[in-house]
């Protein structure tokens, strides 16, 4: 049993126990009379649950987190003396830049968010971390280099505390002006909330998604369309989204392309790489419905066979067409996606045998394994490392900042995919509503959706990768 599985299974369990008290309890005070302490009882204990506890978090906040860097991230000492981080170290400026620091949280940060406030005047900034938070976590410096090697940048913690001793660890930049940029979408919105910022600053960018994303159409399903239909016009509308949002960073039409493979149908055309896979919804068996907006033919076109060896093809004719020097795609390890785990695997099996090769494969979770709620804190802060407690592989931090205009044309980026504009289910509301009222958590200014709070942010993080 994983150990994920071993903390849900404990969660679950301890839940059946409070809830067969609360049964006992409640049973008793209606024999007693007291009807309406029960419904009043009731109605409390669940506001705390949806303001306190409700959050999807399968690890222990007391454990620490662990990384493992590349051969090239140097460390370096720190240690805060008073609320000033001092270190001895002289930057260049465009580095990544990540502290590892024990932070703890005070009783107050039980219920609400702590943070950590990087005060550096104009340059300011907030990282947040898990309520009850006790061990080592990994704050991320990028663009706070002048004030840090000055002696002037401080951190405060609000509903925790800091240790004092720390270490810097210094990765050089990755050099991603003046060249070509290719960012890989397992769907549409994939490339935009991890790479916007990346992709609209490069001098030349490419966006390729691999899936149409047409399944989970009850929104559609409740205009009156049946299942399939649903399915078919949400592929359609997201296929169009995959080309035409990317125009609104300068990306050519020319430069964005959609392969149309059916959502979380990859794995199994991958098990299988002969054998076309159809959709789970969509009642089709062909790709090219999702692909007629593309600006040239690809090797699928041919049969529309939706297969893993036509989804090789397709990669490897836009990897000779595009040659591109920074590859971006999926982290295998940090974003549990299943599309997004395939992704990864397909650029790195269609890349073997190509005389051209990337200079950089850069990779990004837009989704985590133990916390859902990962970038915390809110729109426009910075974005900390994830949590990650095994270090199984040593992968290169590579962060980007975004200045605040960047980041409402991402927010607006995302305003036009369709798949985030629905509004989200009612408990859902109630739920942030408690948790703005009760927790202090702020909504997006954005948008409704919560990739609004978690994409749009100061920073943009990927992890580089050898080949």
């Amino acid at each position: 049993m994983s150990r994920k599985q071993q903390l849900l299974k404990r969660h679950r369990r301890n839940k059946r126990l409070v809830l067969l008290v609360g049964l006992v309890l409640l049973v008793a005070l209606g024999v007693l009379g007291v009807w309406w302490l029960p419904l009043l009882l009731l109605a409390l204990l669940w506001g705390a649950h949806e303001a306190w506890f409700a959050d999807h978090l399968f690890y222990s906040p007391g454990e620490d987190y662990a990384y493992r860097f590349a051969k090239d991230t140097r460390e370096v000492a720190a240690s805060l003396r008073g609320d000033l981080l001092q270190t001895d170290v002289a930057l260049q400026g465009d580095e990544t830049l990540i502290l590892e620091i024990g932070i703890r949280s005070r009783w107050l940060g039980r219920f609400l968010d702590p943070r950590v406030e990087l005060l550096a005047g104009a340059a300011s900034d907030v990282q947040t971390f898990e309520r009850g938070v006790n061990g080592v976590r990994f704050l991320n410096l990028t663009g706070l280099a002048e004030p840090l090697a000055a002696g002037t940048l401080r951190l405060r913690g609000r509903h925790c505390r800091l240790k004092e001793s720390a270490r810097l660890w210094i990765t050089p930049a990755v050099k991603l002006r003046n060249r070509r940029v290719m960012v890989i979408a397992p769907h549409a919105d994939d490339a935009e909330l991890a790479a916007y910022g990346l992709y609209s600053q490069a001098d030349e960018a490419w966006v390729v998604t691999l899936t149409a994303g047409e399944i989970e159409a009850e929104h559609y399903q409740a205009m009156g369309l049946a299942k399939a239909e649903a399915a078919r016009l949400k592929g359609r509308l997201r296929a169009w989204d995959s080309i035409a949002v990317p125009r609104w960073a300068g990306v050519p039409e020319s430069h964005c392309v959609q392969l149309g493979y059916f959502c979380l149908q990859l794995p199994v055309m991958q098990a299988a790489p002969d054998l076309p896979v159809g959709s789970r919804e969509a009642d089709l068996a062909d790709i090219r419905p999702f692909r007629r907006f593309n600006p040239f033919p690809l090797p699928a076109d041919v049969d529309g066979a939706p297969s893993w060896h036509n989804l090789l093809a397709d990669l490897r004719a836009l990897f000779e067409m595009a040659r591109p020097q920074v590859l971006v795609m999926p982290h295998p390890v940090l974003d549990p996606h299943p599309d997004h785990i395939c992704a990864q695997a397909a650029v790195l099996e269609a890349l073997q045998g190509l005389a051209w090769q990337p200079e950089t494969l850069l990779c990004y979770a837009n989704h985590l394994h133990d916390n859902d709620r990962w970038p915390m804190g809110d729109s426009g802060d910075g974005v900390a490392l994830p949590p990650q407690l095994q270090a199984a592989e040593a992968w290169a931090p590579c962060s980007l900042v975004l200045d605040i205009d960047t980041q409402r044309d991402k927010a607006m980026a995302l305003g036009m995919m369709h798949d985030l504009q629905p509004a989200p289910p009612f408990k859902r509301r109630l739920r942030r509503a408690l948790q703005r009222w009760l927790a202090g958590r702020r909504p997006s200014p954005y948008g409704e959706n919560e990739f609004f709070r978690k994409a749009v942010r100061r920073h943009e993080l990927f992890w580089r990768r050898d080949l």
